[in-house]
């Protein structure tokens, strides 16, 4: 009888038992040669997992009995799933995928609130008193859900930011697992940071060099920006926020800028947006999907180019300051019913309940060579003795008859690895290809750079850039048979540019890898 398995499993951590917890308790198999006695650490309902002498175990339920005060019934178990970070994630997102997997799996649901900050959802079945789950939220920061992840007082973290190397040091000491790794971490659904005026603002557009010294508070009269002779109100997320959070990581960071102390903070930004409104002489950075009726700017460049963020440019990550929503999760087993609800958010159907709740979806889209039109006008605006038109001839020849996947792949910044959102990317293509999705079609992994040095060199690291890319998601789709599916790659270097060159944003943007189905 396999009563523990010590070696794969001694790092995992369950989820808290109750008050009882802390509390010795004896495992004895059924035939009773075999006896375990230790501290409870947690129960899901089929697991036991108890801190020993030998360090923590755990122990399969079934084949055991369990005798102590601790002991949890195994009848009248609760499943329990704790989620605390981002409120803008835990107001509409979390809840919306929760209805969306209650319905699918004939669960009735409760919604119970404690106090403004605080909520759980109820999963009842078969008309039962008893509920079979409870998901409670608490609705902070993302900063409060990684405290509280390693404080071990949550399961999942909501964040609007990638963890930060401190948090993930930590994580590490206390056993929760490299918060980095695919297992550990998922991309669940897709956001950008997207400036907001007020509708009677007659500013248009801002470059990404102009939006970051207005948050330095280096630009403070709206006549630099081509608006009237007026101050610049400065609004943004409270700190502590991802979004918050992102704004530094993202648009100050790379330019080694900070914010000033005059920014006027909000704690939802559906209140920043309803502000913005109203102040004709106010900026902020709101969520794409909580702009409200503040009005967007569009981020151009000094060479002409322009991204508007569009729900078809955030899940593409053409535009430039995407901020895709996280869900952390620790090395911990947990309850099944979690468990399920974690697959069902990888689901076509979740996709769906995604989008309908106004949040950019993940689901592949195919984009046809005729709605590539901006695209083609910028490569032919930059074409030139770097880039010849025979490359460009080339190109549209290559592409002709295909149609782009929305999926594309970018790289952390001076790295080769994939971003966050490209690596979900990866894992969600593989697992296209290994279900026959793709079968009997052609996949094109093209590689473009950034005008940033030499064509010629360029265009060699664009299509390492493919390869690496098509090599991941090969390795990734591990029951994908090569006869069913074309797979090729080319590269084009820096002939099909998204946006200017002459910042860091921009040849950020520029260096991507793309897939092409036919």
């Amino acid at each position: 009888m396999n009563l523990f398995r010590a070696a794969a499993l001694a790092a995992l951590s369950f989820v808290p038992a109750g008050p009882c917890a802390a509390q010795d308790i004896t495992l004895t198999s059924h035939d009773g040669k075999v006896e375990i006695t230790g501290t409870l650490l947690g129960f899901d309902g089929e697991f036991y997992r108890v801190e020993t002498r030998y360090g923590a175990l755990t122990v399969d339920g079934s084949g055991v009995t369990c005798d102590g005060p601790a002991c949890p019934s195994l009848t009248d178990y609760i499943a329990e799933l704790t989620l605390s970070g981002s409120s803008t994630m835990a107001e509409v997102l979390l809840p919306a995928l929760i209805e969306g997997f209650a319905l699918r799996n004939r669960y009735q649901t409760r919604r119970e609130t404690e106090d403004e900050t605080r909520f759980s959802y109820l999963l009842f079945q078969n008309d039962s008193r008893r509920p079979q789950a409870v998901f409670s939220f608490r609705v902070t920061t993302t900063d409060e859900g990684f405290a509280d992840l390693l404080a071990d007082e949550a399961d999942l973290v909501m964040a609007l930011r990638e963890i930060r190397p401190e948090e993930r040091r930590r994580a590490l000491e206390l056993g929760l697992g490299d918060m980095t790794d695919n297992n550990r971490s998922r991309v669940l659904a897709l956001d950008a940071m997207v400036p907001v005026v007020a509708p009677a603002n007659p500013v248009q557009s801002i470059s990404m060099p102009m939006l970051a010294r207005v948050f330095a508070g280096e630009i403070d009269n709206w006549a630099v920006l081509g608006g009237p002779d007026a101050p610049i109100a400065l609004h943004l997320p409270t700190a502590g926020s991802g979004l918050a959070q992102a704004v530094e990581d993202l648009l100050l960071a790379p330019v080694r800028k900070t914010l000033p102390d005059d920014v006027v903070r909000h704690n939802r930004s559906s209140l920043l947006s309803r502000a913005v409104t109203i102040d004709p002489f106010a900026i902020g950075i709101s969520s794409f999907a909580e702009t409200g009726t503040a009005r967007a700017l569009t981020l151009t460049g000094d060479c002409g180019f322009s991204l508007a963020a569009t729900r078809r440019n955030i899940k593409t990550e053409d535009y430039p300051l995407n901020s895709p929503m996280f869900l952390y999760m620790p090395a911990r087993r947990l309850p099944k019913v979690a468990r399920e609800f974690l697959a069902y958010m990888r689901s076509p159907a979740a996709q769906i309940v995604i989008r309908r709740a106004g949040f950019v979806d993940q689901a592949p889209e195919l984009i046809s060579v005729a709605g590539q039109g901006n695209r083609l006008a910028n490569a032919i605006a930059a074409a030139g003795v770097e880039v010849p038109l025979t490359e460009l001839q080339r190109l549209v020849s290559t592409l002709s008859g295909m149609q782009r996947l929305s999926l594309s792949f970018r790289f952390e910044t001076g790295s080769s690895r994939p971003d966050a959102q490209s690596r979900t990317n990866i894992a969600q293509l593989a697992q296209a290809l290994e279900s026959g999705a793709y079968d009997a079609r052609q996949l094109l992994f093209v590689g473009f750079s950034d005008g940033d040095g030499a064509a010629e060199g360029n265009a060699r690291i664009a299509l390492k850039r493919a390869e690496a890319v098509r090599d991941a998601v090969l390795q990734a789709a591990e029951t994908l048979d090569l006869a069913r599916v074309e797979i090729s790659v080319d590269a084009f270097g820096e002939a099909l540019p998204m946006a200017c060159d002459d910042s860091d944003w921009g040849r950020q943007v520029n260096r991507r890898v793309e897939v092409w189905v036919k």
